[in-house]
């Protein structure tokens, strides 16, 4: 009998599974529960988006597009930038690949640039898939812990104090999950004013720049002298609602997309080709949308960070994204227990600070990309619950 000890990836098994998909199947087989756990809009992709992807269907483009994602698609992309973000001006033909999803273009990016040794800093709290992509790669993940005193925002102190001759890349995730943290122009001109001159590339997530309340994204590949040493990932999933659809894309300047589209060629060949023709009628016409999606969640981030707070947890007034962070640490319990037990005794699913790196303890991520009546009901059970700890 095979010995699978002896077969599997040492360093594959040594990385954990994601905690929010733990807590996420905690709700297999249970009755009456109400989950705020995944950051899948509850919105249904817009019909005009859909029926772009339906009559691509109708006419038999079914076919592989070119590796890079249509020439149209990649157009788009280079349009809505400039027009939604003031972005610089990324070449369609040479300097964006489409992916599948985010997340491959987060992993083709560190496979490119990452040599075993090298050192990625990440800000903490962060989305999970940061810290085990850099470690498949044999580099050496250099976590910085964020502060509530600050924000949550990685400021140039902390980034200073991280770099070491090994630096190769810094992952800037912001509007953050699971924080709902953004970085403003000034703050990341301050990021920008430590990295210049230097050779350490910034991977900037910004899957949810659509979705900042008060204030426009900024991304710091507009910054003087950062676009060179910037790659710049989002998607489609958040704005348009798109998540089932699985496309992303990455820019970065032409040294850089090279080679990553090998990588993408040999592993994927191209993104989805129902999906690229649906995502270019969003690119092009899918502002007025993406507003009104904005807009609802905004609505929704004043309702659960007012409802917390008068539950009497203190909480964290989100910026961006479609999370909030409540602190539970005065609960005398750790984030763990604390979400397992309003599971287990109301039936009601958040997901504990722990998920995202070992300073998330004594906090919570809960999703508001649900409706308010999903929101109510939660908040009500999660008084219960806070109620019966006293």
């Amino acid at each position: 009998m095979i010995d699978y000890s002896k077969v599997l990836s040492p360093t594959v098994c040594s990385i954990a599974p994601s905690g929010i998909r733990k807590f996420f199947d905690l709700l297999d087989g249970r009755d009456d529960v109400i989950g705020l756990t995944v950051g899948q809009p509850d919105f249904v992709t817009p019909w005009h988006i859909r029926e772009a992807g339906i009559a691509s269907l109708e006419r038999g483009k079914t076919y592989y597009t070119s590796n890079s994602g249509t020439i149209q698609l990649r157009e788009a992309i280079s349009n809505y930038l400039v027009r939604r973000f003031d972005m610089p001006r990324y070449d369609p033909k040479s300097e964006i690949v489409v992916t599948v999803g985010g997340s491959e273009a987060i992993d083709i990016a560190m496979r490119s640039l990452l040599v075993p040794g090298d050192e990625v800093i990440i800000p903490n709290p962060a989305f999970v898939c940061y810290e085990p992509l850099v470690k498949m790669t044999g580099a050496v993940p250099v976590i910085v812990d964020t502060k509530l005193e600050d924000r949550f925002k990685l400021t140039p102190e902390a980034l200073r104090a991280a770099i070491t001759p090994r630096t190769k890349l810094v992952v800037l995730p912001f509007p953050n999950n699971p924080t709902g943290a953004i970085m403003t122009r000034d703050e990341l001109e301050g990021i920008a004013e430590v990295l210049r001159d230097t050779d350490i590339v910034v991977l900037s997530d910004e899957i949810y720049a659509e979705l900042t309340f008060g204030r426009r994204h900024v991304s710091i590949a507009s910054l003087d002298g950062m676009r060179e040493r910037t790659v710049v990932v989002s998607g489609f999933s958040k704005a348009y609602a798109m998540t089932g659809w699985r496309l992303g894309y990455l820019c970065a300047p032409e040294p850089l997309t090279t080679q990553m589209l090998k990588l993408h060629q040999y592993a994927i060949m191209c993104a989805p080709t129902t999906a690229q023709f649906a995502a270019t009628e969003a690119m092009n016409n899918g502002d007025a949308d993406v507003i009104e999606m904005a807009e609802e969640y905004d609505r929704r981030r004043k309702y659960i960070y007012e409802g917390l707070n008068a539950i009497g947890i203190d909480t964290f007034e989100p910026e961006g994204a479609f999370y909030i962070w409540p602190n539970i640490g005065k609960f005398g319990m750790s984030s763990e227990e604390f979400c397992q037990r309003l599971l287990e005794e109301q039936n009601c699913a958040i997901v504990p600070g722990t998920a995202f790196g070992p300073c998330g303890e004594g906090f919570a991520r809960i999703s508001y990309a649900y409706s308010v009546r999903h929101i109510t009901a939660a908040l009500e059970r999660i008084e219960a619950f806070v109620k019966n700890l006293k």
